[in-house]
């Protein structure tokens, strides 16, 4: 039991950034605007969240400046897209590459680490929250392991990551802002011929996918680790993209695949150095190699037809 619910705690805390970068590209892929900038977003934001924790002490204000860092970078992609009616696919590489560059180029003039951030103390990072009655029911058979163990424990953005899931299902499919925003990324000349902004709406999509991976970025550095590395985001934004296709850009179904993703991960690193029958102790390349060619091995022949927003990908022009 303690080691099912050990197993399963990691699965929550590994699949936090997947959620929170899965439901980011959601919100912005609903609109009509692709976005394959979110492995830039989250590792932007994690160095900004680090930088500013490291130096004001605070973790709030890390939060803060990684939500910032990755709202810029949403609007930078934005005004490509969007206001200059560029390539996404060429915004959202762009956006990658400059995050990698940058954060490096920062972090080693900043702090003279080769890149990396100095080691955050405790009250610099989001630490866990005790849910109320963790410790009474701790003994408890079965029901206290799973409370204590699994539901109690974690940072604050692991409950917001997993409540944003119901919450972006609410705000898609049962409010007028959800109902436009899903419209603009089928029909954008009909929302337009409604009187509706389509620019404002695919803006707003943007920015809030921004919020999102800032939310990533943040507990990458600042709750998960504790402290900034480069390349820390270690694709999770390219595997958000794809439990995003395999979730055929559906918000519940979008947090059961990451939470698959973070079952392998979670499992890959308990398996390092086990022995395996015929093999002897499985090697730690496939190991954790693992997550990611079962991402390929189930988008290449276990979703069937995902189909994107019509007008995805496409800058609107509007007829005069």
């Amino acid at each position: 039991m303690e080691a099912l619910v050990a197993l399963l705690d990691s699965t929550v805390r590994l699949s936090t950034p997947l959620l929170l970068a899965c439901l980011a590209g959601l919100y912005s892929e609903r609109s009509g605007v692709f976005d394959i900038g979110l492995e830039g977003k989250l590792l932007g934001a994690a160095f900004a969240a680090a930088a500013t924790a490291s130096l004001t002490g605070s973790p709030w204000l890390g939060a803060l400046a990684a939500v910032a860092a990755s709202c810029a970078l949403a609007l930078v992609h934005g005004v490509a897209c969007i206001s200059a009616r560029g390539n996404q696919i060429v915004s959202g590489v762009a956006i990658n590459f400059l995050a990698l560059g940058l954060t490096a180029v920062l972090g080693h003039a900043w702090f003279s680490q080769g890149g990396k951030t100095p080691p955050l103390a405790q009250e610099a990072r989001l630490g866990p929250l005790e849910l109320p009655l963790s410790e009474t029911l701790a003994g408890v058979p079965v029901l206290g392991p799973v409370w204590s163990g699994l539901v109690s424990g974690h940072s604050v953005l692991v409950y917001a990551a997993f409540l944003a899931a119901p919450l972006t299902w609410w705000v898609l499919w049962r409010t007028r802002f959800g109902l436009r925003l899903r419209a603009v990324g089928e029909n954008p000349a009909a929302v337009d011929t409604a009187g509706l902004s389509v620019a404002g709406l695919r803006y707003r999509a943007v920015l809030v996918c921004g919020l999102l991976c800032g939310l990533g970025g943040a507990y990458l550095s600042i709750a998960q680790g504790a402290g900034f590395v480069p390349n820390m985001s270690a694709g999770k934004g390219f595997i958000a993209l794809a439990a995003l296709i395999f979730a055929k850009w559906r918000p519940m179904q979008a947090m059961a695949t990451c939470l698959l993703f973070g079952f392998l991960d979670a499992s890959a690193i308990r398996l390092q150095g086990v022995e395996l029958p015929l093999i002897g102790p499985a090697p730690v390349q496939l190991i954790q190699a693992a997550p990611y060619i079962l991402t390929v091995v189930l988008l290449a022949g276990f979703i069937g037809a995902a189909r994107p927003p019509k007008a995805g990908g496409a800058p609107y022009l509007k007829e005069r």
